[in-house]
């Protein structure tokens, strides 16, 4: 595990794109969006959530409740964050990221209720995750000390790239689930995979206090 704390940055940005962060200055739309993009599509921990979240979603305008909180609560902080420069811990951030990966996983196999006895409020619990995804995003991009000439519209620019980038992934996973359910062994694995899932919040946690601990 002390070996692997390199490998827990989820939000991390690729060398080339720091880079590119780093020495640009004004405003640059296209680049952003398509940083942005990429960002969510190799982003580990928000698919995972993501996954979580529409693992029993049938409906799409349940779907897309709970994928617009999640993108209000990304967008919000991952904005202000940056703009406001709100210094926070990125291995604290991202250690809560996993754990909304254990409580998403959790709460798709009944235990809130089965342990306590309620249900917790999903959309709400949606809404809060989001805006700890977002932050773990903006502590990553303060690091780069990104210009403030073109700030705001190059985070807005990377926004909009996150969010298409959402859609993009959010199709990508309702198609295969689609498939998975129409097969018997839905139901018969289902199970499995929210264990999996809440084994992988787990390890990232893991990762995340351990480099915490370490750095």
């Amino acid at each position: 595990m002390l070996l692997s704390t390199g490998l827990a940055a989820a939000h991390a940005v690729a060398e080339g794109d720091k880079g590119y962060i780093q020495e640009i200055t004004g405003v640059h739309l296209i680049p952003f969006m398509y940083l942005g993009a990429k960002h969510m599509v190799t982003g580990y921990d928000h698919l995972l959530f993501l996954l979580g979240v529409v693992f029993f979603l049938y409906r799409l305008q349940h779907i897309a409740i709970y994928v617009s909180l999640f993108a209000i609560g990304h967008s919000t902080t991952m904005i202000l964050g940056v703009y406001y420069g709100w210094n926070v811990s990125a291995y604290l951030i991202d250690a809560i990221i996993g754990l909304s990966v254990v409580y998403k996983a959790l709460d798709n196999l009944g235990a809130f209720q089965r342990w306590f006895g309620f249900q917790p409020n999903t959309k709400l619990a949606t809404l809060i995750f989001g805006f700890f995804h977002g932050l773990g995003l903006a502590t990553k991009i303060l690091e780069y000390d990104i210009a403030q000439d073109g700030l705001l519209p190059n985070l807005l620019a990377f926004n909009v790239g996150v969010e298409l980038g959402q859609l993009v992934a959010l199709a990508m996973i309702l198609i295969a689930m689609g498939y998975w359910r129409r097969t018997a062994s839905f139901w018969k694995h289902a199970y499995t995979a929210n264990v999996l899932m809440m084994t992988a919040g787990f390890v990232l946690i893991g990762y995340q206090l351990t480099g915490y601990f370490v750095a």
